[in-house]
C-alpha cells in the first residue's frame, strides 16, 4: 500500500512554531498544504493506484480530493485509519456536517461521532493500525490502496515519522514495527 500523510493543516501550521496546542478543531489546509496535495496527486498518478482510503478528517479529505480527481477514482471513508485523538485538531467534524460538505462521498458507513471522547493511548493506535495492517493484507489490491492518513496512524502502521504530504509504500505482510517514537 502507498500512506501519504495530508498536507500542511492550520494546526500544523501553529504547532510547528509554538509545539502547544492552538486548539483548532478539525483544521483545514493551509496554503502550502493545498499545493502539498496537489504534489502528491501529480507524483501519485503513475504508482499505479486503484483505491483510495480515507480518514474523515477535513484535512486528509482535502488531501485526498486532488488524488482521487487525477486518477479518477471514488474515496472509501475510514475511520480506523484517523489520527491519534491527542489535541483539539483531533476532534472531527460530525458526519451530518461532512456529509453537507462533502455530497460526493458516501458516509453511510460512519457514526455521526466518529472520533473517540477522551485521549487516545498509544497501544489503543497501534492496535487499530495491527487490525487494519492485517485486514488489508488479506485484500487481493492492497498493493494498489493508497491512504490518506495522519502522522500516528502512519508511524504505527511503519515506524517511520512522514512530514506533511510525504508519501511511502508499506507492505501489510511485513511484521509491524516493534518500537515507537512518539514525537513529531
Amino acid at each position: 500500500m502507498i500512506l501519504l500523510r495530508h498536507g500542511q493543516s492550520e494546526f500544523n501550521l501553529h504547532f510547528g512554531v509554538t509545539r502547544r496546542d492552538p486548539g483548532i478543531i478539525d483544521p483545514r489546509l493551509t496554503e502550502l498544504g493545498h499545493a502539498q496535495a496537489a504534489e502528491a496527486a501529480q507524483a501519485l498518478m503513475g504508482q499505479g493506484i486503484e483505491r483510495i482510503i480515507a480518514s474523515p478528517y477535513t484535512r486528509a479529505l482535502q488531501t485526498a480530493r486532488p488524488v482521487a480527481a487525477a486518477l479518477g477514482l471514488p474515496i472509501t471513508l475510514d475511520p480506523i485509519v484517523r489520527e491519534r485523538y491527542a489535541y483539539a485538531c483531533d476532534v472531527g467534524s460530525l458526519r451530518s456536517d461532512l456529509e453537507r460538505d462533502w455530497p460526493e462521498h458516501d458516509f453511510g458507513l460512519i457514526v455521526d461521532t466518529w472520533w473517540p471522547a477522551e485521549e487516545e493511548p498509544e497501544a489503543s493506535i497501534v492496535d487499530r493500525a495491527a487490525r487494519f495492517r492485517a485486514a488489508l493484507a488479506e485484500r487481493h489490491d492492497w498493493a494498489r490502496t493508497l491512504v490518506v492518513s495522519h502522522w500516528g496512524f502512519i508511524l504505527s502502521l511503519t515506524g517511520q515519522s512522514v512530514a506533511n504530504g510525504q508519501w511511502l509504500r508499506c507492505d501489510p505482510a511485513e511484521p509491524a514495527p516493534d518500537r515507537l517514537v512518539w514525537h513529531a
